[in-house]
């Protein structure tokens, strides 16, 4: 995977699960003063255009990518770093679904699941996520303490 196309994900993959966090805890947690008020925060409605147009981003990046590192990585059968690279795939995959369907649901008991679903799944991938990224940069630095302790 090419430099620009990691750094790309994971600010897009940042502006996402940011917008999307701070649009969950004003529209869910906060609590308007106004009883008359539509919005709990002012920012709601802007936090919910930012994370809704930065996700087609983030989904053409995810193309990019799976074509120059998931498939080949699937291809090779390497198992260095594996389950968190699969388990991200695969809630990237719920979460995306998740949060089209959002868009199109009209009843409120649908609209109700797939806040739940769409809210984990975007959790549970920003945190393997962020893994995968940490055991990927540890597994490709040089033990270098290491190397000092042999050779003293």
């Amino acid at each position: 995977m090419k430099a620009w196309e990691r750094w790309t994900f994971g600010m897009l993959a940042l502006v996402v699960a940011v917008t999307g966090g701070a649009y969950l805890w004003m529209k869910y947690v906060l609590v308007s003063p106004d009883p008359f008020a539509v919005v709990n925060h002012p920012w709601e409605p802007a936090m919910l255009h930012l994370h809704v147009l930065a996700s087609p981003a983030l989904l053409l990046v995810f193309g990019i990518i799976l074509n120059s590192h998931i498939m080949k990585k699937l291809g090779q059968g390497q198992r260095t770093n594996r389950a968190t690279g699969l388990v991200s795939l695969g809630t990237f995959v719920l979460m995306t679904a998740s949060g089209y369907l959002l868009q199109v649901a009209t009843s409120e008991a649908w609209l109700r699941g797939l806040v739940v679903v769409h809210v984990a799944s975007g959790t549970v991938f920003s945190v393997c996520y962020v893994s995968h990224l940490v055991i990927s940069v540890r597994l490709s630095r040089p033990r270098r303490w290491f190397i000092a302790r042999r050779v003293a």
